[in-house]
């Protein structure tokens, strides 16, 4: 066995880095969560997730991973026999579409290259051509995980309100939340999933509904049985600061702390930053001579950045070399991107010299490895920390991936 000094590198896309900060905000005595102490720590969060959100809405505290407040955002809203349209980005799409079927939705799936965000003109074609209404919904991911593409949840808005379709807006923003521009109200998004362990720099364990008022009556109207998801049980107690059942209790003591570490940093400022890393792990691809998963001009993940092996080389081989070696974990490919693609997480608790010895690490496992690629990843990428990069951020994202 190798014996490694110094911190290991979590360079995968989630769950992320937790601030020390964070951790010992954790890190308290059980207390009464009926009691006046825990009230005000739910009504601290409760308002400041809504922050987060961007909205005014409720938004519902699981304690769940994202795939539970996938599953609240159906059963809520939705009855089996509804027909919904979703939309093939990657592997979590795929996810949430499994759980619609299993809630014998009416799944209208439209397909995908795992290489782009939504189809946009597909949707728009399939919410004019339904003139009858059936679609109860339209479900998207935000930023697709496995693949590092985003949908942006405003231009799907604007396809809804265009053909003037009533159906509700889903939006899956797990990977998104905290770390990509998210405005719940302002874009018109009838539901927001979200989860802990990725932008919010918790670990896993809460799980995130932000709901709209269209989205709160359609769930009063539907018949489908729920009990520990139910959004108005959870909201009703949740004026007195509190859960219908045990919360987690010390995993919202960390969401507190790092709301504030989010808004000391601001969120603008977070959002460039994701950017920033963004743009130099993928000045660091091009110079390498790989490709990036995500193909298209204006949908690169701030969040994370997915790498296609070269052919007759395995992603999976070449980041076990990479831990063995360095210490440092790098995401995995799933489903059909599996052992053809790596992932790079530069999400949450994040700065450039971390984002350095990630690419560092990555370029000497491409020698070790020996993977095909040209030197110079790592200078590439400091040429944009440092500002060296006079192409302009809209132009450089054409001429990279």
């Amino acid at each position: 066995m190798t014996v490694h000094t110094g911190r290991h590198f979590l360079q995968i896309p989630g769950p992320t880095n937790v601030p020390d900060r964070v951790l010992r905000a954790m890190d308290m005595p059980t207390m009464d969560h009926r009691g006046p102490e825990f009230a005000r720590l739910g009504h601290d969060v409760l308002a400041a997730i809504q922050r987060v959100f961007r909205t005014k809405q409720p938004v519902i505290i699981y304690p769940a991973s994202g795939t539970g407040a996938w599953e609240a955002a159906i059963v809520n809203t939705l009855k089996p026999g509804d027909k919904v349209l979703m939309a093939e980005t990657g592997q979590f799409a795929v996810l949430w579409r499994g759980i619609a079927d299993k809630f014998k939705l009416d799944v209208d799936f439209l397909p995908g290259d795992w290489r782009h965000g939504a189809d946009l003109e597909q949707i728009e074609a399939h919410l004019a051509a339904d003139r009858e209404h059936k679609i109860k919904a339209v479900m998207v991911v935000h930023n697709e995980t496995s693949t590092g593409c985003v949908t942006h949840p405003l231009e799907v808005r604007q396809i809804l309100d265009r053909v003037k379709h009533p159906a509700l807006l889903m939006v899956d923003t797990i990977s998104g939340l905290g770390s990509l521009e998210y405005e719940h109200d302002a874009w018109g998004i009838d539901v927001s999933v979200a989860g802990s362990q990725k932008g919010l720099m918790l670990p896993p364990g809460l799980g995130f509904n932000a709901v709209s008022e269209k989205a709160l009556a359609a769930a009063k109207a539907n018949p489908s049985m729920r009990s520990y998801w139910d959004w108005q049980d959870v909201i009703a107690i949740n004026k007195v600061g509190t859960w219908p059942y045990t919360p987690a209790t010390n995993l919202l003591f960390g969401l507190r702390e790092a709301i504030a570490m989010l808004e000391e940093e601001g969120l603008d400022h977070v959002f460039a930053r994701h950017k920033r890393h963004s743009a130099a792990t993928r000045a660091a691809v091009k110079a390498w001579g790989l490709e990036t998963q995500c193909q298209e001009q204006g949908a690169h993940s701030p969040a994370l950045t997915a790498v296609v092996m070269p052919e007759g080389h395995d992603a999976d081989n070449f980041r076990k070399i990479v831990l063995e070696h360095f210490d440092m974990s790098l995401g995995t490919g799933l489903n059909k991107i599996k052992g053809k693609a790596f992932r790079i997480g530069h999400i949450g608790h994040f700065n450039d010299l971390m984002l350095m010895g990630t690419l560092s690490g990555i370029e000497m496992g491409l020698d070790l490895a020996k993977v095909p690629h040209r030197s110079g990843g790592v200078q590439a990428a400091m040429e944009v920390l440092i500002g060296r990069d006079a192409v302009p951020m809209s132009k450089s994202k054409a001429a990279v991936g």
